[in-house]
């Protein structure tokens, strides 16, 4: 046996981040022995919390990256090592294997990167009853593991691992979905599938024709491409209008690479923002309480359709922690979402007695099927529902290839200073382009307010080299044309020394 390997050591040593949304970095930095010994340490932290023990069940699945197949044998033996049985789901989405793990009480592993592309991939972990927190992040940091000798001087198993047999997880996911809204529940609707590299891509088309509806398959690719819910990519945006506009589309549906994230364009082929199709599922579903991050649409509360809202940081465990701390608090119908659409509920849904069983992780099929529903019951189109809404618009995008540290540094820069003097430097940087500065939000990052009513919040990405841009003003123009100006200023901005 080698030495007693430190997770945070082997952090720094092999740039691969750890947080709450799992382990994360360049495929080529993402060895056997990397990969085992967070999946060692995970399972591990299982084991002090009494989570894991010898001879429970591991179900593993993956996206469709190139990589994830190696990534999954390498956490399929780690499980094995630690005296766990491997359930071997598959390429299937990330909330298919954790509905599975929640609902059978054992732990699961998510090879995937997401939206990021597929020269990085990760691993999303989940306890046997939900999603890793923040206080499981900084234990599984804490965690030394006793590697075998398992690897050769790369890094990488020196044998070939034995093989585990295919669980089938996809048939239970399809079967929630369809036994809840019914089987006519989609009929009429000509639903266009943007399929790309998405791994649930067949689930999606099985999913909308066991539903009544009908599916047209478009733009399947056998190579991975980084489709990102929150930042859609230009040449996506076009395909969507022209397939719409060719085919008659009622809406477009899609998700990113693991299929936690929705996608929904209305009958014109225009994308909805994330946080809109939260709020429309959250009505739809008749919810009462949301958690939703500081980045989301202030529309949730200018709507007074809900009874509480509560902000919090960004990422699906801030949701979660806010979402239990409502539960907690009394509250019996809880949901949350994020502005990438991805939408979690706490508590089991009922609609015309059929109930929807609580999935507190991240899932893309329930905010699209919701709002379909919602709409063709109500007999309008998606672009009617989303105008009974406030008229609040928010656009993301990002500056790529820009280091975390410089984007911390800027953030420190802006905040210095008493509060009058933020206020006057953040006016003096973005008046030109919004007003005067009124008032901050640093939940998360720094959102700024401007006294007309636009909103730009600067904040670095947690899982990679980006600066996120959030904006939000009363037209749709406006707030893409301020998150462009304003990040443009931010490239160029030098900071005095």
């Amino acid at each position: 046996m080698t030495q007693p390997v430190s997770i945070a050591d082997l952090m720094v040593q092999s740039g691969v981040a750890f947080g709450t949304s799992g382990a994360r970095g360049l495929v080529s930095a993402m060895t056997d022995r990397v990969c085992f010994a967070y999946s060692c340490a995970f399972l591990q932290h299982l084991a002090d919390i009494g989570q894991f023990w010898p001879g429970i069940h591991v179900a593993i699945a993956g996206d469709l990256r190139p990589s994830s197949p190696r990534v999954m044998a390498a956490c399929a033996a780690a499980v094995r090592h630690m005296g766990g049985e491997v359930d071997l789901c598959g390429f299937v989405p990330s909330p298919a294997v954790a509905a599975y793990g929640f609902g059978r009480g054992i732990p699961s592993l998510m090879v995937t990167g997401s939206h990021i592309p597929d020269d990085r991939n990760g691993i999303k972990f989940n306890r046997i009853d939900g999603e890793v927190l923040k206080p499981d992040e900084l234990a599984i940091r804490a965690q030394s593991v006793t590697l075998p000798d398992l690897f050769d001087g790369d890094g990488m198993l020196k044998d070939a691992q034995p093989a585990a047999p295919l669980v089938d997880v996809a048939t239970a996911y399809i079967a929630r979905y369809v036994d809840f809204f019914g089987g006519q529940a989609l009929a009429g609707l000509k639903l266009g599938i943007y399929e790309h590299s998405a791994v649930g891509r067949d689930i999606l088309v099985a999913l909308v024709k066991a539903l009544g509806g009908d599916a047209v398959s478009l733009g399947r690719s056998d190579r991975f491409i980084p489709v990102d819910t929150e930042a859609v990519r230009p040449q996506d945006q076009a395909l969507a209008r022209e397939w719409s506009a060719a085919l008659k589309l009622d809406a477009i549906l899609s998700t990113d690479g693991d299929s936690d994230r929705p996608l929904l364009a209305d009958e014109h082929g225009l994308w909805m923002r994330g946080d809109v199709l939260g709020m429309l599922s959250a009505r739809a579903l008749g919810v009462g309480a949301i958690a939703t991050p500081v980045s989301c649409n202030s529309a949730v509360e200018m709507s007074g359709l809900f009874a509480t809202v509560r902000r919090t940081r960004i990422g699906s465990p801030f949701v979660i922690e806010a979402m239990n701390r409502l539960v907690a608090e009394g509250q019996k119908s809880v949901c949350g979402y994020e502005a990438n659409g991805g939408f979690l509920i706490a508590t089991p849904v009922e609609a015309e007695g059929r109930i929807l069983p609580a999935l507190p992780t991240r899932d893309a099929l329930l905010p699209i099927l919701s709002v379909l529903v919602d709409a063709r019951r109500r007999g309008v189109t998606l672009s009617m529902l989303q105008a009974q809404l406030p008229a609040r618009y928010t656009f993301s995008e990002r500056l790529e290839n820009y280091p975390t540290a410089q984007s911390r540094a800027l953030i420190a820069h802006l905040e210095q200073g008493s509060e009058a003097a933020i206020l006057a430097r953040l006016t003096a940087m973005f008046g030109a382009l919004a007003g005067e500065a009124d008032w901050t939000d640093r939940t998360d990052g720094l959102r700024i307010h401007f006294t007309g009513g636009d909103i730009i919040h600067l904040r670095p990405s947690g899982n990679a080299p980006e600066l996120r841009c959030y904006t939000e003003s009363d037209n749709a123009q406006r707030a893409a044309t301020l998150n462009d100006q304003a990040l443009k200023l931010v490239r160029n901005y030098t900071i005095a020394a």
